[in-house]
Parts: structure tokens; C-alpha cells; sequence
């Protein structure tokens, strides 16, 4: 469950909302609305732990994954693919440890908990879960192979809504997803 309780932000001197209560809960979907400088962003900010409320409780389960789709446009020599697929924190570190425990021990106990822990978390489908995605958002088929760099502005932001969406997440936030679009 996700709960602010009197919550109060301000920017600057700028007041951007007082005492504000709600609670989402597992399942719930929920839209935010309001003009521009109202605070919409400023408040993924303090639920991503970007910065922090003046006054009042925000709560957060601590077991909790949020993902959200960055507003910055990527810029990156890596496939549109890898990027997509390192939305997935968890497949990316089971990953490193496997290959961290192959170059000094070359096996053993270890690698065997680690791809089980690969297995367990749908791991060895991971690339066809993010070539998927990246088809449903248009891409061609070679197209996911390119670098990310090579992709204009409006599909880079494609790019950030796949990362978002590979993550295994329990809160989704979507901050002007169809900017750029």
C-alpha cells in the first residue's frame, strides 16, 4: 500500500499542495491531474525518494519496486534491446553475479543457486519479454538491434516506457508517458 497523510510540498516558495491524504492500495489504478507547475512531477519525485515532503507521513511498503518512465531522452550506445532489458534490476544483477562467479570460480555451488535464482525469476525469457514489448510500441525487427543513439527523439521515449514496463514493479509511475510520442 502506498498512503500519504497531511502531506504538504513546496518548491521554492512556491506552494505546491498542503495537507494532502489518499491511499492507494494492490491492483488500484489512479490518475493525477492538474495545470503545469501544480506539482504532478515534484510528487513521483518525493514517491521515487527524490525528495522529501515539508510536513506530513508518506508511506511506503520498503518491499515495494517502483518503476517509472524517465522524461529524459536516453542517449546510449547500447540496443534499443539491452536498454529495454535493463529494466529488469534483479535479471541484471543475477547476471553480473553469474558472471562475476564464472570468472573467479568457474562454477560450483554458487552459479548453481544463482541460475536458479535466473530461473525462478523468468530470467532465460527476458529477451523475447523485451523484444515483445518493444514490438508492441512499433518496433521493426531489426530495428531493436540499433543503438539508442540512433533513434529520434519520440522513440527513445518508446525506449524509456519499455525499461518502465520490463521492470517487475509493484507501483507504475507514468509521468506524461505520451510526451514525445
Amino acid at each position: 500500500m502506498l498512503s500519504l497523510n497531511q502531506i504538504s510540498l513546496r518548491r521554492g516558495r512556491k506552494l505546491l499542495f498542503e495537507k494532502v491524504s489518499f491511499q492507494a492500495h494492490a491492483g488500484q489504478r489512479m490518475g493525477l491531474i492538474g495545470a503545469n507547475g501544480s506539482g504532478k512531477s515534484s510528487l513521483f519525485s518525493m514517491l521515487l525518494q527524490q525528495i522529501e515532503a515539508d510536513d506530513g507521513e508518506l508511506g511506503l511498503n520498503p518491499d515495494d519496486r517502483i518503476a517509472h518512465v524517465a522524461q529524459e531522452s536516453p542517449n546510449s550506445s547500447r540496443s534499443a534491446l539491452d536498454f529495454v532489458m535493463d529494466g529488469d534490476l534483479e535479471l541484471r544483477e543475477i547476471q553480473a553475479n553469474i558472471a562475476a562467479e564464472e570468472a573467479n570460480a568457474g562454477g560450483g555451488e554458487g552459479v548453481h543457486i544463482l541460475y536458479e535464482r535466473m530461473e525462478a525469476s523468468d530470467g532465460f525469457t527476458a529477451e523475447a519479454r523485451a523484444a515483445r514489448l518493444l514490438h508492441g510500441l512499433g518496433f521493426s525487427g531489426d530495428s531493436i538491434r540499433k543503438p539508442v543513439q540512433e533513434f529520434s527523439g519520440g522513440w527513445r521515449m518508446r525506449l524509456n516506457l519499455a525499461q518502465a514496463l520490463m521492470c517487475r514493479s509493484d507501483v507504475l509511475l507514468l509521468d506524461e508517458p505520451t510526451n514525445h510520442l
